[in-house]
């Protein structure tokens, strides 16, 4: 079993950058496909990144790609979202998410992945 944690979030102006970090428990990290969805209020939840297990392969949702980032550091056992160029309608609840660890791709569908953390919330004001 992983356990997952996210934390980092919290209320900026736009324009401004956050960083999100996902700590993981109970197992590795490392060999585990890893990911991030967000969810605003009355909308589905939504694919933000994702990375496979080596970190070679990373995909990012349309509406975040060439403003956010995401790394991992297997030492830390630790999943980041680095948040640049924040916009209104980046507000939401984001979520850390990561596969089971025989599937070493990573995926855009969020029903895909077995292990969820709690959330963190980010708001950013116009």
């Amino acid at each position: 079993q992983v356990q997952l944690v996210e934390s980092g979030g919290g209320l900026v102006q736009a324009g401004a950058s956050l960083r999100l970090s996902c700590a993981a428990s109970g197992h590795s990290l490392a060999s585990n496909a890893a990911g991030w969805f967000r969810q605003a209020p009355g909308k589905e939840r939504e694919f933000v990144a994702a990375v496979d297990w080596s970190d070679t392969g990373i995909a990012y949702g349309d509406s975040v790609r060439g403003r956010f980032t995401i790394s991992r550091d297997n030492a830390k056992n630790t999943l980041y979202l680095q948040m640049d160029s924040l916009k209104p309608e980046d507000t939401a609840t984001y979520y850390c998410a990561a596969r089971d660890g025989l599937l070493r791709s990573y995926s855009l569908v969020a029903e895909s992945y077995a292990y969820w953390g709690k959330g963190t919330q980010v708001t950013v004001s116009s």
